[in-house]
Order: structure tokens, then C-alpha cells, then sequence
């Protein structure tokens, strides 16, 4: 494989290099095949994704189902991915995790082109789009660790920041224009059609994570399932500052999500309007997560622990903005925000984890941490109908804003949670790093 040259940039002690040379080389990870590949491979996916929820919401109306039924879809996708996502954690740790995605991408690409055949054919029932639903709510609950732990393997630590970057920039970008794309596909062709193409884009998806190619790293003599869940366990609640923030986290995304996903089009029928104008406020969070990618594709803060809990403090204004009926170019701006913070602080919190744990454990840390966000969504959409009903819409918006605040200024109360940054690969030495001294294979490309 030909010499990739990668330099590291930093915002600590060190020489620093200027803004036109990060731009200039921010897409350095580009250069090494199994990245690119990877990258290549998200992409397709998320494009796939993001046309998927639209066209399964009509393949459910076409056939006769009605919100009840939809709403078993998609609780059968969650649930599978709560109860096996610790499994997934320690298989991805097991095994290599390429392989993990390829099979987790091929189950799902089997389980969406039999649920287009029989769209396709008329035969479809709502009990089969609920069980294609729930085959790739577990495939997803194996494909999230694995990929969540791979970056550090196809990319060097001095390139890691600019990779995860580039990821969520591509994916918010997709997320731009992927509803709209399925909304005209599914008008256009039918949800048949577009769930087929979901599951081309995983069948693809699967071909590229195929051809990832990994130096073998050293074997690990493993106890046993328990003793691996075990030790992924222990491993997680002995760093105090991830489990504070997984925490944080366990109380901000389901806040979130209530008041933005669920109370916020309320908000926008009743005070803005309507669906039309609420959508300028979806558009404002969605350009503010654009931008949020591409700034941290340039800027790279020391202090990681603060960056993270700014970011999280962010989503509160949009709430807040909703709360105090602000007007509408206040309340974009104020979601804009909102999406620039969440992706800088995502994008810096995923460099972290992968600087801070090793290579063999990240799967199964990243398996327990997103569980712990997950488990209490269910219950924040339970609580926010009659919360909302008892005292008011805006009133719970209020609260959640407060929550979400506190959630982001208690944890830096903890001195491991303001002490987090990132040093060693972030201090640059100007020194060209080879692919070959990045733990890839160095066998040339096909």
C-alpha cells in the first residue's frame, strides 16, 4: 500500500498550524484504502436509511395498517437492539469487526428485499414488515458496537479526529436531503421500491466492509461470554468520568428528544402554525449539525470535557426558545445552535473514547454506554403525554430546558469530567505518519 503522509493539528502546547492547512488536509484519512472503504460504506447505508423510515410508514398504510400498527414496527426494531446490544458489544470484541458489520449488513439487505418481494407482490402483511423490522433492530444491535469501534483500527491516532469528522459530516449531509429523496421515491415508485433500494444499499454496504483488509491484531485468551460481559462491566464503571457522562446522557436524550421530536411539532401547530413552518426550525437543526461537522473537522479543542458539556448544554435552547414563544428567526437560530453543539460535542466525545480505551475492550463500552441512553427513551415518551397535558406544553418545554442545563453543568463538577483532553496524537510534531506504522495492512490494493 502506498505511504498515506497524515499530519496531526492541535489547539495545545505545541507548534500550531493554521486554519488553510487543516482545510487543505482534512480529508488525509481519504488516502488509506480500509477508511475509504469504510467511509464508502456508511454512506451508501445512510442513505439507505434515511429513505427508510418514510417508505416503511406508507408500506404500513398501503397494506391497511394504521398508527397502531406502525407503532409495532417500530418498536420492534428497538427492542431487539436494547436487548442484545451488550451481546453485540462483546461479539465485536470477539471477533473482527468488519466481519461483525458484513454479516449484520447482509442479514438486514436478506430481511428488507424478501419485505419489498412481498410489497411487490401484494401479499404483504403487517406481521411481516413487523418481523423484518425486528430481524434488523438485532443486526443493528451487533453493527453499532462493531462500528463504532472500528475507526480506531483503519485510521492512525493522529488522523482519528479529522476521520470521525468527515463520518458526521457525510451523515448529516444525508440526512439533508435523504427524507426529501424518500419522499419522492415512495410518491414516484411506491414504498416497495424504496424499501428495495434500502436493502440494496446494505447488500453494497456489506460488499465493502468485505474488502477491508486488517492486520490480525494479538489474540486475547477469553474466559467465556459471562467473563467477557463480565470484564466489559467492571471495565466501564472503574472510569468515572464515562459512566458520569453516560449518565448525562441517560437524562439529556430522552429530554431531548421528547421536547424536540415530540412536543416540538405540537409547539409548531398550535403557536406556529403549522407543519410548514415548524419545517424551518427542522431545517435550522439540520444545517446547525452540517456545520457542527465541519467545524470540528478543523478545530480541535484540548479540554474535551468542557466542549462535551457545552455541546449538551446547547439543546436546551431550543426548548428554552419554545417555552418563551420566541419568534420564529429566534427559534431557528436557537436550533441551529442546537445542532452545531450536538455535533462538535459528538464528534469530540467519539475521539475520546477511542483515545482513552483499548482496542479490545471499545466494542463492549460502547455497547453498555449506548444502552444506558437508550433504555430511559421509552419511558421520556411515555411520561410526556400526560406530563404535557397536566401542565402545559410549554411548561414541560420549560422544565426540559432546566434539566438539560443542570444534566450539562453537574458533571463538570466532577474533576475527571474537566480534566478530559485528548494529548499525545493531538500534539503535533509534524511528523509524517505512514499507514504501514498504523497497525494496516500493508499489502497493495486490488
Amino acid at each position: 500500500m502506498r505511504k498515506a503522509r497524515l499530519r496531526d493539528w492541535t489547539a495545545g502546547p505545541g507548534p500550531r498550524i493554521g486554519w488553510t492547512a487543516r482545510v487543505r488536509e482534512a480529508g488525509a484519512p481519504l488516502a488509506l484504502r480500509p477508511y475509504r472503504l469504510h467511509f464508502t460504506a456508511r454512506v451508501l447505508s445512510w442513505t439507505g436509511s434515511a429513505v427508510s423510515p418514510i417508505a416503511l410508514a406508507f408500506a404500513v398504510l398501503h397494506i391497511g395498517g394504521g398508527a397502531g400498527a406502525l407503532g409495532l414496527v417500530l418498536a420492534a426494531s428497538a427492542a431487539p437492539q436494547i436487548l442484545l446490544l451488550l451481546v453485540g458489544g462483546v461479539v465485536a470484541d470477539r471477533l473482527p469487526r468488519h466481519r461483525v458489520m458484513v454479516w449484520s449488513n447482509i442479514v438486514c439487505a436478506l430481511a428488507e428485499a424478501l419485505a419489498a418481494a412481498l410489497l411487490w407482490s401484494g401479499t404483504a402483511r403487517v406481521w411481516h414488515l413487523v418481523l423484518m423490522s425486528g430481524i434488523c433492530g438485532a443486526a443493528s444491535a451487533f453493527f453499532t458496537p462493531a462500528a463504532g469501534g472500528i475507526v480506531k483500527e483503519v485510521v492512525p491516532a493522529e488522523a482519528r479526529h479529522a476521520a470521525n469528522a468527515l463520518l458526521k459530516i457525510a451523515q448529516n449531509l444525508v440526512k439533508v436531503g435523504g427524507p426529501a429523496l424518500g419522499g419522492v421515491l415512495v410518491a414516484v415508485a411506491g414504498s416497495a421500491w424504496a424499501i428495495g433500494w434500502d436493502a440494496l444499499t446494505f447488500a453494497a454496504s456489506a460488499i465493502l466492509f468485505a474488502r477491508i483488509d486488517l492486520t490480525p491484531g494479538p489474540v486475547k485468551v477469553r474466559a467465556g461470554f459471562l467473563a467477557d460481559l463480565r470484564e466489559g462491566w467492571n471495565d466501564f464503571r472503574s472510569r468515572r468520568w464515562l459512566w458520569v457522562m453516560v449518565l448525562q446522557g441517560a437524562l439529556v436524550v430522552p429530554v431531548w428528544l421528547v421536547g424536540y421530536q415530540l412536543l416540538g411539532p405540537v409547539y409548531g401547530q398550535r403557536v406556529l402554525g403549522g407543519a410548514g413552518l415548524w419545517g424551518l426550525v427542522v431545517s435550522g437543526f439540520t444545517a446547525g449539525l452540517v456545520a457542527g461537522a465541519a467545524l470540528a473537522l478543523v478545530w480541535r479543542p484540548r479540554l474535551v470535557g468542557l466542549v462535551v458539556c457545552a455541546g449538551t448544554g446547547a439543546l436546551a435552547l431550543p426548548l428554552a426558545a419554545m417555552a418563551a414563544a420566541a419568534p420564529l428567526p429566534l427559534l431557528v437560530a436557537a436550533t441551529a445552535a442546537a445542532g452545531t453543539g450536538l455535533a462538535v460535542s459528538m464528534t469530540v466525545w467519539s475521539g475520546l473514547v477511542q483515545d482513552r480505551i483499548s482496542t479490545d475492550r471499545l466494542s463492549r463500552a460502547l455497547s453498555y454506554s449506548t444502552l444506558g441512553q437508550l433504555v430511559p427513551v421509552p419511558f421520556g415518551y411515555l411520561a410526556a403525554g400526560p406530563l404535557s397535558r397536566t401542565v402545559g406544553v410549554r411548561t414541560t418545554l420549560a422544565g426540559g430546558a432546566l434539566v438539560i442545563v443542570g444534566a450539562a453543568v453537574v458533571p463538570l463538577l466532577v474533576r475527571q469530567v474537566r480534566a478530559l483532553a485528548l494529548t499525545g496524537a493531538w500534539q503535533s510534531t509534524h511528523e509524517p505518519v505512514t499507514a504501514e506504522g498504523s497497525g494496516l495492512s500493508a499489502r497493495a490494493p486490488r
